[in-house]
């Protein structure tokens, strides 16, 4: 490492700012939980976010830790400790990978709910920072992490090695799971699903918990066996790079821009949530005949035959398959 990286001084200046990002997630109540503070505490985000990409007009520009300039290197490190998600892997102008935004990922660990003796697959290892606070607070042995890229799996290995860490670090199709590691109490995906892959159920044990984006939300869903899962929305909004592999579909709505009449990130959720299934219009008439339902009364169902999203209830009128590609009325 270059000597003004390396340098006390430098290192002042990263564990001042890594202090102040732990006072600012606590303060800002993502950080309730004193387990998981302490993991905060004693895992430094710029290990893992060497450099990152952000947007610079029409291009992109590359923040990193051994710039020469120290103007850019300050702002290297205000970026690594802002509440802030970083683009860390581009290919061909695309975002394929991410370091979330950390008051996200303190509130996703905490949904999470795990318990001493865990044994947690990741589905996405990005930079392998959020595998880095899972191992801290159960132990590098429950934890897995799976990739499909290796570059990605590559990198976010060395990055944990850098701490000590080595929890199990696979490059493999996430939507497959990991059968070598399992079974799992506990299955969190950090980066966008289409569909729950069903091969998550077969890998958990009964009570297992599954906490995974979709839909620009969170869904906690509570195993009961291979055939079935059933769990609510958290009220978070969630916004991750979509997953990679067998079970990655395009995501959105059917019919282009979502309505501009409502300018509501609640209405967009719905949007995404019956892309497919309700036209636009119809999902309007619902969400305002529904008094604008917030994501918490949204949930969804998974068994053999299929998967459906709800509101309010998975036997109510407001049912809908999920993975639509066609159009059509909601199941009732």
């Amino acid at each position: 490492m270059a000597a003004h990286t390396a340098g006390p001084g430098a290192r002042d200046l990263r564990e001042a700012a890594h202090a102040a990002q732990v006072r600012e997630l606590t303060a800002a109540g993502a950080l309730d939980d004193p387990d998981w503070r302490a993991a905060f505490t004693a895992v430094p985000r710029h290990v893992f976010v060497p450099y990152f990409w952000t947007g610079r007009g029409a291009g992109h520009e590359r923040l990193w830790s051994e710039d020469p300039d120290p103007g850019q290197r300050a702002r290297w490190l205000r970026g690594v400790y802002a509440d802030a998600p970083l683009a860390t892997r581009l290919r061909d102008g695309e975002l394929i990978s991410s370091s979330s935004q950390p008051s996200l990922m303190a509130r996703m660990l905490e949904a999470l709910r795990v318990r001493d003796g865990d044994n947690v697959l990741e589905i996405g290892a990005g930079t392998g920072y959020n595998a880095a606070l899972l191992c801290h607070r159960l132990g590098e042995d429950l934890v897995t992490t799976v990739d499909l890229d290796e570059e990605i799996t590559e990198s976010a290995r060395a990055h944990l090695a850098r701490l000590g860490y080595r929890p199990a670090v696979v490059t493999g199709d996430g939507a497959r799971g990991c059968p070598s590691r399992a079974p799992f109490d506990r299955i969190m995906a950090t980066c966008t699903l289409p569909l729950v892959p069903y091969a998550w159920l077969g890998q958990c044990r009964p009570g297992a918990r599954i906490l995974a984006p979709l839909a620009t939300g969170l869904i906690a869903l509570t195993v009961r066996d291979a055939d079935f899962a059933e769990g609510g929305f958290l009220q978070t909004p969630a916004y991750f790079v979509p997953l990679r592999g067998a079970t990655a579909a395009p995501t959105g709505t059917a019919y282009g821009d979502p309505y501009d009449l409502v300018d509501n990130e609640r209405f967009q959720f719905l949007l995404v949530l019956t892309a497919g299934v309700l036209h636009p219009r119809e999902a309007l008439d619902l969400w305002r005949r529904e008094d604008r339902p917030a994501r918490q009364r949204f949930g969804v169902t998974v068994t053999a035959e299929g998967q459906w999203s709800w509101l309010d209830d998975p036997g109510g009128p407001y049912v809908w398959p999920l993975g639509s590609s066609g159009g059509g009325e909601a199941v009732v």
